[in-house]
């Protein structure tokens, strides 16, 4: 009955503004629908800068206005399902998880300390230029999952604050899109004005000139402001810092010494063809189950588990059983279990399947307050937690589940290292503050790294050639993954972003109102009469400091979706090459470094790195200006006016 009141009430309010603009002149309309959508973008960055509500859905919002107010079609605010960059930019995330479980990633963690040592500076320029490289090929955003538990785990071993290393990769992330076409989504939706207006597109490389020298830049820059963020005392503490944890030191830490078992459900068990949520093992009996062995295809594989799993006959479980040694007996004869050899303590035996990692609370996380049966965090995550670090103490409990969370609280988590991995996408809530130094050799499909840069190789060959259009060619890529067994279905549809793909989907229609309402035209016209006398110089300055102060709201890909159309349209009404505007957008929208929230790149290192909101007001006002002169030194040289 709800539903159909709502239904009704929006049908009225929507007859009622048709009513009222049918009463209007037409001038006096087109103008009316032009406040409209002003407004509502205006209200979408006060709701972006508040954070309050998710972005995603702050953008799924915005569609369904866009509608009410009948400014355009169902057909055209939701056009962005089917445009062909939002399904690259799904596949290019594939692709980044294709790299993540195949240990390429994480090889190259290595590498950096085996060259770079403990020198900051060296460690700087190869992290930099490391995130530079694989961002030119894939999502920055996953770049950056990837490259946080790297860089924890370089400043551990060397000594470095990490703040000192956090940011350059942040900057690095950013700078990347700067390297290839499809290195960010701005870039490509960039090129798409340029196909709408009928001009031909960008290449592939058309962009890496500019982004080479940005980079360097931006090296020169990260080196000299290394010390900036931290004081000595900081730095001498990170010296300090013991070395990178093993799974064995979280075991002795968290105090889990004796607490691991291995059962095989025999014939017969209570739990054959019952689920983990049916069955309340932990808050009946204590158990935790951490993982299932099950035999699939003649090989023993590690299943990751949920409420939802089914226990079937000859299940080894590995379990979690904080209670006394006959306890555990008679949990065994209960249901009619076999006790299977455990060698090592708590699976550490068994890294290359089970793994651990602490996982910290964001200051913004919605778990604060709440118990771990309240989050169900086992069904949403497919892990266990197994332990909490509060007031500098593993916390002691009776029960661990009925504990609320706390503002300071670590939580140890254990599962298999897949999901793990996963947990780095998680930013709103928690992020993954460092993996034991056991992943270093675990892959879970470490053998097939050869095929994977094959792969890649293919899609970058197939993208620069021209071949194929660019979605194909990474469709292709994403395919080949598949075939070679460097990435399943559940992992790919897992690794993508969706509410990245919703927030740029929910922004598109803002650019096509406002030229459909003359927003645009409008903006073009006087600029026209107020910059065309200055030359393009000047109109190529303003038009990078306007993305650089709408950029201080919004994302960089919403950015580029409302200022590449008035970008193109001014240098055609100017008569100058739309090139070198187009591209602006594109490096500028890039380059938004000043402010945490308009890239989930940056917002993802806030609480890893420790940074407050001045601490990138403070690194990215002159990093933007020094990208600004690169822009205007670089760009028409190679796109002349």
């Amino acid at each position: 009955m709800l539903s159909e009141h709502v239904v009704k009430l929006t049908e009225q309010l929507q007859t009622l503004y048709h009513h009222i603009m049918a009463l209007l002149p037409d001038t006096l309309i087109m103008h009316g629908q032009l406040i409209t959508v002003s407004m509502l973008l205006l209200a979408v960055i006060i709701l972006f800068s508040f954070s309050k509500i998710r972005m995603d859905v702050i953008a799924i919002l915005a569609i369904t206005a866009i509608i009410m107010t009948g400014v355009l079609s169902p057909t055209e605010a939701l056009s962005g399902f089917s445009d062909p960059n939002i399904v690259l930019i799904a596949l290019l995330f594939i692709i980044g998880e294709s790299l993540v479980r195949t240990g390429i990633s994480f090889q190259m963690s290595e590498y950096i300390l085996k060259i770079a040592g403990k020198n900051d500076i060296r460690i700087i320029v190869l992290i930099m230029l490391s995130v530079a490289l694989l961002g030119s090929v894939m999502s920055s955003t996953g770049v950056v999952a990837i490259f946080i538990p790297v860089v924890i785990s370089i400043a551990s071993r060397s000594g470095i604050h990490v703040k000192k290393l956090m940011m350059p990769l942040c900057i690095a992330a950013l700078i990347s899109g700067m390297m290839t076409l499809v290195a960010t989504a701005p870039n490509l939706v960039v090129n798409s004005e340029l196909e709408r207006a009928n001009i031909t597109e960008f290449g592939f490389f058309s962009i890496t000139p500019i982004g080479i020298g940005v980079l360097l830049i931006g090296l020169i820059y990260c080196i000299i402001s290394r010390n900036w963020l931290i004081s000595p005392k900081q730095a001498q503490q990170a010296q300090q810092s013991p070395s990178r944890r093993k799974i064995t030191d979280l075991i002795r830490d968290y105090k889990l010494t004796g607490r691991a078992h291995r059962a095989q459900i025999l014939t017969g068990s209570p739990l054959i063809g019952r689920t983990l949520n049916s069955l309340h093992l932990r808050s009946q009996q204590g158990v935790n189950v951490i993982g299932i062995e099950r035999w699939r295809k003649f090989r023993k594989v590690l299943i990751p588990v949920n409420g939802a799993t089914e226990f079937i006959e000859n299940d080894v479980l590995l379990l979690d059983f904080a209670h006394s040694e006959a306890d555990y007996r008679q949990f065994l004869t209960t249901n009619s279990l076999e006790p299977k050899v455990l060698r090592g303590e708590y699976f550490s035996d068994q890294v290359k399947e089970v793994g651990m990692a602490e996982v910290a609370l964001l200051p913004e996380s919605s778990l604060y307050g709440k118990t771990l049966n309240e989050i169900d965090f086992r069904s949403q995550y497919f892990l266990t937690v197994i332990g909490i670090w509060r007031n500098h103490t593993a916390l002691e409990t009776d029960n661990l589940f009925e504990e609320k969370l706390e503002v300071s609280d670590t939580l140890l988590v254990c599962g298999d290292w897949g999901s793990i991995r996963k947990l780095q996408t998680r930013t709103n809530d928690f992020v993954v503050l460092d993996f034991p130094a056991d992943i270093d050799d675990v892959a879970p499909a470490s053998s097939q790294a050869i095929p994977a840069l094959i792969n890649l190789a293919i899609m970058i060959v197939l993208m620069v050639s021209g071949i194929v259009p660019n979605v194909v060619a990474a469709l292709i890529a994403c395919l080949l993954m598949g075939i070679t067994r460097c990435i399943d279905m559940t992992s790919a549809y897992k690794s993508i972003h969706w509410p990245s793909l919703i927030l740029i989907i929910g922004m598109m229609p803002f650019a096509l109102a406002l030229n459909k309402t003359g927003g645009i035209a409008l903006v073009s016209e006087l600029l026209k009469s107020h910059l065309y006398s200055y030359g393009p110089y000047i109109v190529l300055t303003f038009i990078f400091l306007l993305c650089s102060f709408v950029g201080l709201f919004l994302t960089n890909t919403a950015t580029a979706i409302l200022i590449a159309p008035i970008a193109i349209n001014i240098a055609l009404d100017f008569g100058y090459s739309p090139y070198p505007f187009a591209m602006t957008v594109a490096i500028a929208t890039s380059a938004s470094f000043i402010t945490p929230v308009s890239s989930p790149v940056k917002t993802m290192i806030v609480a890893p790195g420790g940074y407050s909101f001045m601490d990138f007001v403070k690194v990215g006002i002159p990093l933007t200006i020094l990208v600004l002169l690169v822009d205007l030194l670089l760009v028409p040289v190679f796109f002349p006016f």
